[in-house]
């Protein structure tokens, strides 16, 4: 016993000693601690000493490169350019830093050394920058997309957009709003060309723009053309708003007068909802091109927007798009001039929040489809057809089980709009039109509690818009949400809201319809909207019968999945997005062979057997579904009175 306890005793002594050792000499093999790295001056609200000059070039299209000239003043030996990385409108991180090459900084003609910060890889420090100077010149090339493998295409032999935030650096330690800027801009000869931006002189193909500040210049883009024209949308008005129209070709330019009247409407019906504007004029600069991206992008006193070359000339056809201005007009009331507290910044390098999305975008998007039918872009029968697409849609989404729709807001930061394997079971950006159906839950509400003496509306004219004609923003927060509400028609409006954002595995919110006035229903036809929508898109939407939604695209690629239900009876046939279906049942695939096939399983026991090809290898899919083709409608349910068409009726 004594002699165990002693070997114990020496073997504790030897650890301890051991220990010590350790201690005392570390291991020369580790890493060493890395050299402190200099912080960047957060911005601050004060003046900026100097100014940017800004020359843009952009009329080399057959390359598609811009060229820059800039001449920043105001510099010393702490200055660091900053490239914008968070990008208003994009509420996340999608600075195209990628695309500048050839940077070369000088000052009184002899060049500079620049390097990039080590860890902000869009900072750009002047290492040798001498006390005395105080302007520099920076030269860079933005290559923009030669092909949609690099990124969305922006020029074209006949139109280009242009975005200021791709085409400048500026100095850290500053609000946007207290630079400075002048700007140059030169285009290809004979090109016209709309922006918010105000000319001050105009020589050939440049033009010179009045000064304003780095935070305006940023808000307003350029879209520019061989073929364009500008409509007046306000004939008459004090403060003018106009559609500054780029075509690919000229034919595509013409706009009947009861077309051009819709969008006359739609500035009406905006007026009447909110009661203000926040521009001293606003442009709709609105392309119509397949050549370059078909963007929608919200700016204060403009708005990027683009569709189909055709969206005037096969007007009976475009229906579907057409909520696409008056979604992006809205933001010039909600998302520009009352902004949500996170989401905006001092300047575009700091990082951004996106809780309240689903007030800035899923708000937006509700009165995008209300203003829609209100100003006869689109008739009442096709509202109520695309909120029923909206809700048939969420009916079979899956990731609706596992992810709040909260949590979506966060998806411009996780995923910039990259393809998805499995887009219903990971969910994507649903706080854009699931949130529109909780606000319609909202309006609706409000209407029956109040016994229709008030409505969103009054929300709308109260809250966004206050302070008529101010370009100052002002932010909002979760709990100013709840408050004007509250001054609407008292409820538990935090509660209502929370349980639709944050709960998981609940119903679809489709209570918006009930008190509406209407029910979602199924039937074996598609609306006539929903049938020319999968024409002109040249898709077909299954997703409520089989699970797929195909691209049926000419030139090879028809029956094309562009996307399977997660445990749907696609799914479970072991099919996945980017397969190809080549046969049905034995006959070569088309899209009215695979409806008739679904039809003719309806209520029988055998498979629908599809010949598919997955990349390099072919395999037979037996999908096991007997359930007939299911398309949405919203049916008037007379138990409730219409509150739905009140809604969608223009106001007076």
């Amino acid at each position: 016993m004594r002699t165990v306890g002693l070997k114990i005793a020496l073997y504790a002594a030897f650890s301890i000693g051991l220990a010590a050792a350790a201690q005392a000499a570390p291991d020369p093999a580790g890493p060493s601690a890395v050299a402190p790295i200099t912080p960047i001056a957060a911005p601050k609200d004060r003046p900026y000493a100097g100014e940017i000059l800004l020359k843009v070039d952009a009329s080399d299209t057959g390359h598609r490169v811009v060229r820059v000239h800039e001449t920043l003043s105001g510099v010393g030996p702490d200055t660091v350019l900053l490239y914008p990385k968070w990008l208003p409108g994009t509420h996340a991180p999608e600075g195209t830093i990628d695309r500048i090459a050839g940077i070369r900084i000088s000052a009184n003609g002899a060049p500079l050394t620049w390097k990039r910060d080590p860890v902000d890889v869009f900072a750009f420090r002047l290492p040798h920058l001498r006390p005395g100077i105080h302007s520099i010149d920076i030269d860079f090339d933005y290559l923009s997309p030669t092909s949609a493998k690099v990124g969305a295409l922006e020029m074209s032999r006949d139109m280009l957009m242009i975005e200021w935030n791709e085409l400048l650096l500026y100095p850290a330690g500053y609000f946007a709003r207290r630079i400075p800027v002048e700007v140059q801009l030169t285009l290809p000869a004979d090109w016209h060309f709309g922006s918010a931006l105000e000319s001050a002189s105009t020589e050939r193909s440049s033009t010179n723009f009045k000064r304003t500040t780095l935070e305006t210049l940023v808000d307003s883009p350029v879209y520019a053309g061989r073929y364009a024209a500008k409509l007046d949308l306000d004939p008459g008005a004090a403060v003018p708003v106009h559609m500054d129209l780029v075509a690919d070709r000229p034919e595509n330019l013409a706009v009947k007068p009861e077309q051009l009247q819709a969008y006359r409407n739609l500035v009406q019906q905006a007026y009447k909802l909110y009661g203000s504007h926040h521009y001293n004029h606003y442009d709709f600069l609105y392309s119509l091109s397949d050549q370059i991206q078909q963007n929608g992008l919200e700016h204060h006193q403009s708005s990027e927007d683009g569709t189909d070359p055709e969206s005037f000339t096969k007007w009976d056809k475009e229906a579907f798009a057409r909520d696409l201005l008056p979604h992006e007009f809205t933001h010039s009331w909600n998302g520009k001039f009352r902004r949500p507290f996170d989401l905006w910044t001092p300047n575009y390098n700091v990082p951004m929040q996106d809780s309240l999305l689903w007030v800035y975008e899923g708000q937006t998007e509700y009165w995008g489809q209300v203003l829609a039918a209100r100003s006869g872009l689109r008739t009442r029968q096709q509202a109520l057809d695309q909120f029923a697409i909206t809700a048939a849609h969420y009916e079979v989404q899956k990731g609706r089980q596992w992810r709040p729709m909260q949590d979506t807001t966060n998806d411009e930061i996780i995923n910039p709009r990259r393809p998805q394997s499995w887009l219903d079971w990971q969910r994507f950006e649903d706080y854009y039109s699931e949130a529109a159906l909780v606000w319609l839950e909202v309006d609706t509400w409000i209407r029956e509690h109040s016994n229709g003496a008030r409505s969103l509306d009054d929300f709308a004219h109260a809250f966004f818009g206050i302070d008529n004609g101010s370009f100052t923003e002002v932010t909002y927060t979760f709990e100013d949400i709840v408050k004007a509400l509250n001054a609407v028609e008292p409820n538990d409006w935090a509660a209502f809201l929370r349980q639709r954002l944050d709960a998981i595995g609940k119903p679809v919110p489709e209570g918006g319809f009930h008190r509406g006035g209407y029910k979602l229903v199924y039937t074996d036809t598609p609306s006539e909207y929903q049938s020319t929508t999968e024409e002109q898109r040249k898709r077909i939407d299954l997703l409520n019968s089989i699970g797929v939604e195909i691209d049926d695209k000419d030139g090879g690629k028809m029956g094309m999945l562009s996307q399977v239900i997660w445990d749907s009876p696609a799914f479970k046939s072991k099919l996945t997005e980017g397969a190809q279906i080549l046969a049905v049942n034995g006959i070569a695939y088309d899209a009215d062979v695979l409806k008739d096939a679904i039809r003719a399983a309806h209520g029988k026991p055998e498979p629908i057997q599809l010949i598919v090809k997955i990349g390099e290898r072919y395999m037979v899919a037996n999908l096991d579904y007997h359930d007939g083709l299911r398309y949405p409608h919203l049916e008037r349910d007379a138990a409730e009175p219409a509150r739905l068409d009140q809604i969608l009726t223009a106001k007076p």
